[in-house]
């Protein structure tokens, strides 16, 4: 475990540069005001915190996201307090923004099993990408009320009975019921970007198992029922399928088809691809945000939703298998990372799985990011750790066996990554018996940038056939 540092140098770069953006507002009227006063107090907020209360994980999140937005509001600071000043404004914010990496890097204990991070400016602002990220999430999520937690705690152990009776935290992979065949889904043509391609969506016809807690509240969003799909495909080829599995928050068209490159997939090695939507995301979201509820803590919408997701990627693959008797291999980033190590599960005909950053245990996640407040009430209805881990095993990864050789597993993780810890990841290799793996030196959203990543894909691709 490394040391908490007392009165970091790093903390005075926030600090001033918040000092600087406050100090610009007074003179320059409401607009002034407003442009400085955001970015102004978190950089002033974090910088202080990091001298105070060294050790917390959210100061790195807050500096990162003041000096970004910092760094976006000094382009029309310019027009209220000159060029000279904006463009100072502008420095002192990116170097804040800097400054968030390396504290982080200076805070975080390493990971046994896991190589050391380098330390480096370049390094230091993938992490700050990865820490302002984690500041956006957090806020976003709704947090949970008290009575909310009740009800979780009530519905868990009811759960826990139930699922024990059954013999499915014995057995996990006896949770998941083998779902009906995809015969005629609907599938409309789409262009976006100059990239032609097809929305499929069907009837998901999941339902949790009869009497099971959450049943009900599940079976209430609408939107969910309908299972969605992106689908590139070349006209009258039989050419080998990459299911690829996005991750949380993303689920458009938009986001899916940028990630995941279209045109070195399918343009440049030729294949087919099928992106499903994970339940709640998307189209399939119950609010205004994709992906809302699904880290909520609550843990039956949980299991459900990951329940779901294997049954609807089941019936995608039955769809593609009924046209081709080429191989399909699966990679996920993410949370879909999580999903295509889940899925290798329960698919014993994948040629191969790529699991990209990986999700390996939820309720880690959870009591890793979760707010304070959020977790101490958790702790006092009676809702441990322990207890969600013992009730997700019937959706963990970790918990099932792949039923694909070792030599067809392949993982990829940031020795950096502040929003999927390196541990996550490591967990998986060991489960999956230390597999082939590329340790990056970077964060969970800069593993494009890394070129090791990018030939272990390539390797994956050829060495299961997808490829020739």
């Amino acid at each position: 475990m490394r040391d908490v540092h007392r009165w970091p140098a790093e903390a005075w770069v926030p600090l001033l540069a918040g000092l600087a953006w406050l100090w610009e507002a007074p003179g320059q009227g409401l607009i002034g005001l407003l442009l400085a006063v955001v970015p102004g107090c978190l950089l002033l907020g974090s910088g202080v915190s990091m001298l105070l209360m060294p050790g917390d994980r959210r100061i790195a999140q807050f500096a990162a996201a003041g000096a970004a937005l910092g760094v976006g509001f000094a382009l029309p600071a310019v027009f209220v307090v000159g060029v000279g000043a904006g463009l100072v404004l502008a420095g002192v914010s990116a170097a804040a923004f800097l400054a968030a990496g390396v504290h982080s890097l200076r805070d975080q204990p390493p990971h046994d099993g896991v190589p050391e991070p380098i330390a480096s400016l370049r390094l230091a602002a993938q992490v700050a990408a990865d820490e302002m990220l984690l500041a956006e999430m957090v806020m976003a999520i709704r947090p949970p009320t008290r009575d909310d937690h009740a009800r979780v705690e009530r519905e868990v152990s009811s759960a826990r009975d139930r699922f024990a009776a059954e013999g499915w935290l014995e057995k996990p992979e006896r949770y998941h019921r083998a779902p009906p065949p995809l015969v005629e889904p609907r599938i409309d043509r789409r262009r976006m970007r100059g990239l032609d391609y097809e929305h499929l969506h069907f009837d998901s016809g999941y339902e949790p198992h009869p009497d099971e807690p959450g049943r009900e509240r599940w079976l209430s969003y609408r939107a969910n029922r309908t299972a969605h799909a992106w689908v590139v495909r070349h006209v009258g080829a039989d050419r080998p399928w990459l299911l690829c599995v996005h991750g949380y928050v993303m689920g458009t068209p938009l986001v899916d088809l940028a990630v995941f490159r279209p045109g070195y997939f399918h343009e440049k090695l030729g294949m087919n691809m099928i992106l499903p939507t994970l339940p709640l995301h998307g189209r399939r979201s119950i609010g205004r945000r994709s992906g809302e509820g699904f880290f909520r803590a609550d843990v039956l919408d949980m299991i459900h939703a990951e329940a779901q997701a294997m049954w609807d990627m089941r019936r995608c693959l039955d769809w593609v298998r009924r046209q081709t008797s080429a191989p399909v291999g699966v990679y996920g980033l993410s949370l879909g990372g999580y999903n295509a190590a889940l899925l290798a599960c329960l698919d014993p005909d994948l040629a191969c799985a790529i699991a990209g950053v990986p999700v390996a245990d939820f309720t880690r996640i959870l009591f890793r990011h979760g707010p304070p407040r959020n977790l101490r009430i958790l702790h006092d209805v009676g809702l441990s750790e322990e207890r969600m881990r013992e009730l997700t095993r019937v959706i963990s990864p970790l918990e099932l066996d792949p039923k694909l050789p070792r030599e067809r597993r392949y993982l990829f993780g940031g020795i950096a990554d502040r929003i999927v810890p390196a541990d996550q990841v490591r967990d998986l290799w060991r489960h999956w018996e230390e597999p082939r793996i590329v340790w990056y030196q970077g964060s969970h959203v800069t593993f494009r940038a890394h070129r090791a990543v990018n030939r272990l894909i390539d390797d994956a691709l050829h060495e299961s056939g997808l490829v020739a």
